[in-house]
Parts: structure tokens; C-alpha cells; sequence
């Protein structure tokens, strides 16, 4: 019985175990059914539905995009001379530390392999040897035996340079650079500017000048490119660049300024200046019917090769003075176009007037004398122009200084450019009068100065001036600036009349009475007309008129009888005594000689007249 009891129960047991056994592999089967039902759809949604998002990630991983650097435009002179243009160069790198590292390593584990020390030694005497010495070996060797990381050293390099030594030293590497160069030096440095390798941007930028103003013509627009690199490298893979966007060259830019004649101006007006004793001085050369800036120059200036720290900026534009009797152009215009006087008519002049609560001498001593109104002009009258003045009257004054561009910038296209000041009329006071006629208290750039003579030159129209003549596209099309236009100041007589008194300035006559203020600017074979000018500077001690410190000024139309040219000069505080400091007209002898050399400017037909201004 007992026996029979445990043969049921094992069998109930085993039928259950069999049970038990079949569920599990049932459930088994149905999870992993599921599980491949799962993956199918998953793969099916990954090579269907997502195939194309997924390898377009991919590819995006892979992809680098780099900059193309558009090449910046030229800056040429009239004559197509390149002034500036940018070049393709190299900066050299390097990891001092893993060179010690690497190289320590390998020598200790085979001694006939070079030190770290030795191996930058082999370095800095090979690198100097393919740049021709523009890197030094120590150069080298202070920036290898830097401990960092990572250093640049030494000059920018040729590309072909630094393929010779990377190859011959993998582990010195070369980043590109653009450079901008300036095969001239400082020819037209204050008017060009600079420009420079910007690390921030990865391109060259203007930073001061014409290269600054410029710059959206100059610099172009920068393309991309793109291509595939290996993952989790950047090892580029042959083959897989491709361009995206093309780079857009800058525009040339075509200056009016002639270089050769900005050298000599340049070279002229320094060697002037350091003559004088001047603590600066300005020079412009203007044609006489177009405006156009042949040449403007600063005594100081810089190389934009080097540092521009100093005297980068362009006084003849920016630093106004009070331009003292040049400023009587003005006045003869007004009274000869008010037909107040004629170019002969007398005047009996003392040697001193009042206006208002003021007392105005002339230059030199004397009783009242007689001078027609050409001799008021070529011998500088203080006293003989306000009596003029005095007729012509203040409003008329104003209107026509006005008209000349007094108070007003040229629109020259410089940076910086300052307009001078000319008192508005409301504010003018009682005393107001006894200076502007005479070039005191007013002040004018040395650019507006030779403008006003260029209206005389031309006819009684002033063009303003402009030193941009045109743009040249990558595609070589040439779009010219727009030529301003000109302002009627005076009738054509008028202009033809004062230009013809203005030739007594420069004269000189057996009778010394004749004989005008500037007779050194004076050309053999030519006639010259132009105008002396010194001005007072203010005494900031007690802000009076100083007895000592001046501004000597002169401005000239070259030939009178036929002009093509108007120079105007400015000499800041001259003080060394010499003939130079006296009077700038030298100067505007030395700079028209090589204007009529250099444009081949025919000789007058007649020598000028000598012109009474003393009358028996």
C-alpha cells in the first residue's frame, strides 16, 4: 500500500515538471518572437524611414568646413604704380614640450638617436639658413626651449620656405598667414594707412588710413569649402574637397595721388621743416581744373611695414591753423566782383586802423603811404585789406568765405578730415572783423587752403577735392568715382583779375618798391601767382596772440597764364631763424620746379608784367 501511495505521488510530480517545462519554453519562445518582431521593426525604421536622416549625419560628422580667404585688393597711384598690395606667407609653430618628451624617450631607449637639446640645436641652425636670416638661430632657440605647449616664432616666411623645413622637420609646423606689403615704404603712408594680420578673425583687416575706410572694397568676401576627414581625426581624406562658395577678390582701388611727386613733396617738405625748425609742417598739390590730390604729405610720417605708433595720422587733412594773409584772397575777390576797387586803383594807407576796440598794424613800419590794391596784395597790407574789407562788408565777407569751403569739410574721402572753423555770423562781435580778413581767427586745413586758390586757378569754380579716382573689380571692370561738383565762387573775370594781381607777390624789381613778399617762389620762365602768409598762434599762458610763435603759410597757382597746378604749403612754429623759417616760398620754388619737369609744363609765353604797387 505504501509502496503504491509513492509510485501515484512521483507520477503526479513528473506530469507536473513535464507542465511546468512545456510553459517556460512556450514563454521563452513567445518573448524571443517578440524580441525579433522588435528588431525588425527597428531595423526597418533605421534603413527605411531613417535611413537618409541618419546618413546625413554622418556625413555632417565627418565634414569640416574651412574659410577660402578672398585675396584683398591693391591700392595703385594714377599711373597704375601698386602702392599696396597683399602676399600669401607662413608662421612657424611648434610643441617644445613634446619635442623634449618625444625625443628623450627615444634617445633613452637607443642612446644613438639625438637628445631633445640636440635635436632643437639641428633646428635653429638649419631654419636660418633656408629663410636667409629673416629668423635668427637664437629666435629659434628661445622659442624651443620654451616649457609650453605651444609657440609661434619667428617672422612671417615665403609658403616654400616652410614646406623645405617642415619636410625636413615634421614636428615644426606652419599656419597660414596673408600678408599686406608696402613696396614704396612710406610713400603715402599718411594717406594709405595700414593693414594687418588679425589672429581674432583669421585675415588681414585695415586698421588705420585708406586700408581702414576701405576695407568692405578692399578685403572682398570670403568663400567656403568643405571636405571629408577621417573619424576622430583631423587627417583630411583625399580627394573629398570640394568648394561650397567661392571666395569674391576685393575691388583695386586707383588713388589720384602720382607717387613720384608725392616723394619729392614728401622728401621736399621734411627736409624743409628740419630747416625751419618747425614742429610740423603740411603740403598738398591740387590740379588746378579737376581737384584731383596729386600729392599730400605731412613732414612726419611712418612706415606701415613697421610700427605706426607714431605719426600715422595726416595733419594736412585733420589739423587746422589759422592761415594768416593767405586768407586775403577772400577780400580782393569780394571787392574786385563788388567792383568796390580795381586792381590799380590808390589807396592812401597809414600804418595802422582801428576796428572796434581793436588796432591793426602792418608788418612793417611806415606813415600812410600809397598803395593800389594790387600793392595791398602783393605786399600783405594789413591796414590797406580791412579798409577794403570795411567796404565790402561783413555779410558779403561771410557769404564768399563760405563759398571758398571755409567751415565745411572738402568730402576728400580721408578719415578724420576736420572742417575748420568759421565763426557763424550771429556770434560775430564788434572786433570779429578786424581778424577774419587778415587770417586770424578763423582756421582752415591746408587742403581747404589750396581749395580756395583752386577756385581762383579755375575760373572762379571750386572743385572739391578728391584723392579716390576709381575702383577696379576682380573682373576688371573700372567704375570711376563720381567727380564732385563744382561751386560757382566767383565770375570768370573776377577770378582771371585776382590771379593776375597775385603775380605781384612773387615779383621782384630794380625799384624794391615794387617788389612783392614771396619773390623766392619765383620760377625762371614761368609765371607764378601766389600769396605769403604768417599767422599768430595763440599764447595759451595768457590765450592772447603770441609775438613770437607763427604759422607760415603760402599758396601758389603754377603757370598763372595757364594753371594746371595749385600748391599749398603750411610750416607749424618754424623758429630756427634761417631763410627757411622766415617764408615758405622757397619751399613752393623747389616743388614747382619739379612739377614743371615732371608734366613737361611749357614755358609762359611772356614773362609777367611787373605790376605797380607803390605809386610814385
Amino acid at each position: 500500500m505504501a509502496r503504491g501511495a509513492r509510485r501515484t505521488i512521483q507520477g503526479r510530480t513528473a506530469r507536473t515538471n513535464v507542465a511546468g517545462s512545456n510553459r517556460r519554453l512556450r514563454v521563452g519562445r513567445l518573448l524571443l518572437v517578440i524580441a525579433l518582431l522588435l528588431t525588425c521593426g527597428k531595423l526597418i525604421q533605421v534603413q527605411g524611414f531613417e535611413a537618409s536622416a541618419l546618413s546625413e549625419k554622418a556625413q555632417q560628422q565627418r565634414l569640416t568646413r574651412q574659410p577660402i580667404r578672398a585675396e584683398r585688393g591693391s591700392v595703385l597711384d594714377r599711373n597704375q604704380n601698386v602702392l599696396a598690395f597683399s602676399n600669401e606667407a607662413r608662421q612657424l609653430y611648434a610643441n617644445p614640450r613634446m619635442l623634449t618628451e618625444t625625443f628623450d624617450e627615444e634617445h633613452a631607449k637607443d642612446p644613438s638617436k639625438p637628445t631633445a637639446v640636440q635635436y632643437k640645436q639641428e633646428i635653429a641652425r638649419f631654419i636660418p639658413q633656408v629663410v636667409q636670416g629673416k629668423i635668427t638661430e637664437q629666435e629659434v632657440l628661445d622659442a624651443l626651449f620654451e616649457d609650453v605647449q605651444f609657440t609661434y616664432f619667428g617672422a612671417e616666411i615665403d609658403p616654400s620656405q616652410a614646406q623645405v623645413i617642415h619636410e625636413k622637420y615634421p614636428q615644426i609646423g606652419a599656419e597660414y598667414r596673408a600678408t599686406r606689403e608696402y613696396p614704396a615704404g612710406d610713400l603715402g603712408a599718411n594717406i594709405i594707412g595700414a593693414a594687418n594680420w588679425r589672429m581674432d578673425e583669421k585675415r588681414v583687416r585695415g586698421q588705420i588710413g585708406l586700408e581702414y575706410s576701405l576695407d568692405p572694397v578692399l578685403a572682398g568676401t570670403d568663400g567656403v569649402k568643405v571636405s571629408d576627414t577621417a573619424m576622430g581625426s583631423s587627417l583630411v581624406i583625399p580627394g573629398t574637397e570640394r568648394e561650397l562658395e567661392p571666395a569674391v577678390a576685393g575691388s583695386d582701388v586707383q588713388l589720384t595721388i602720382d607717387s613720384d611727386l608725392q616723394f619729392t613733396v614728401q622728401r621736399e617738405l621734411a627736409d624743409y621743416a628740419r630747416k625751419a625748425g618747425a614742429s610740423s609742417a603740411s603740403a598738398v598739390v591740387l590740379d588746378a581744373k579737376t581737384g584731383e590730390v596729386y600729392a599730400l604729405a605731412n613732414d612726419k610720417t611712418f612706415d606701415p611695414r613697421g610700427s605706426w605708433a607714431e605719426n600715422s595720422g595726416n595733419p594736412a587733412v585733420t589739423t587746422p591753423y589759422e592761415p594768416g594773409s593767405v586768407n586775403k584772397v577772400i577780400t580782393a575777390a569780394g571787392a574786385i566782383e563788388n567792383g568796390i576797387v580795381k586792381p590799380d586803383t590808390v589807396l592812401q594807407v597809414p600804418g595802422s586802423i582801428s576796428v572796434a576796440d581793436r588796432t591793426v598794424e602792418d608788418a612793417w613800419p611806415h606813415g600812410t603811404m600809397p598803395l593800389t590794391f594790387t600793392g595791398v596784395l602783393g605786399k600783405s597790407s594789413n591796414v590797406g585789406t580791412l579798409m577794403v574789407a570795411q567796404q565790402l562788408g561783413e555779410q558779403r565777407f561771410y557769404d564768399l568765405a563760405r563759398g571758398f569751403g571755409l567751415g565745411q569739410r572738402t568730402g576728400v574721402g580721408l578719415a578724420g578730415e576736420s572742417a575748420g572753423s568759421l565763426p557763424p555770423r550771429e556770434s560775430w562781435s564788434g572786433s570779429t572783423f578786424a581778424n577774419l580778413p587778415i587770417g586770424q581767427g578763423l582756421s582752415m586745413t591746408v587742403l581747404q587752403m589750396a581749395g580756395m586758390y583752386q577756385a581762383i586757378a579755375n575760373d572762379g569754380v571750386r572743385v572739391p577735392p578728391r584723392v579716390i579716382a576709381a575702383e577696379i573689380r576682380p573682373d576688371g571692370t573700372r567704375v570711376e568715382r563720381p567727380r564732385p561738383e563744382g561751386v560757382r565762387v566767383v565770375s570768370p573775370q573776377t577770378a582771371h583779375t585776382v590771379k593776375d594781381m597775385l603775380r605781384s607777390v612773387v615779383q621782384k624789381d630794380k625799384d624794391t618798391r615794387q617788389n612783392g613778399t614771396g619773390p623766392d617762389a619765383a620760377l625762371t620762365g614761368f609765371q607764378i601767382s601766389g600769396k605769403t602768409g604768417t599767422a599768430q598762434q595763440i599764447n595759451p599762458a595768457c590765450r592772447c596772440y603770441s609775438n613770437s610763435k607763427y604759422w607760415i603759410t603760402f599758396a601758389g597757382i603754377l603757370p598763372a597764364d595757364n594753371p594746371r597746378f595749385v600748391v599749398g604749403l603750411m610750416l607749424d612754429g618754424p623758429s630756427s631763424g634761417t631763410r627757411e623759417a622766415a617764408s615758405a616760398a622757397p619751399l613752393f620754388h623747389n616743388i614747382a620746379a619739379f612739377i614743371t619737369q615732371r608734366y613737361q609744363i611749357p614755358l609762359s609765353k611772356e614773362q609777367a608784367p611787373i605790376q605797380i604797387l607803390q605809386p610814385n
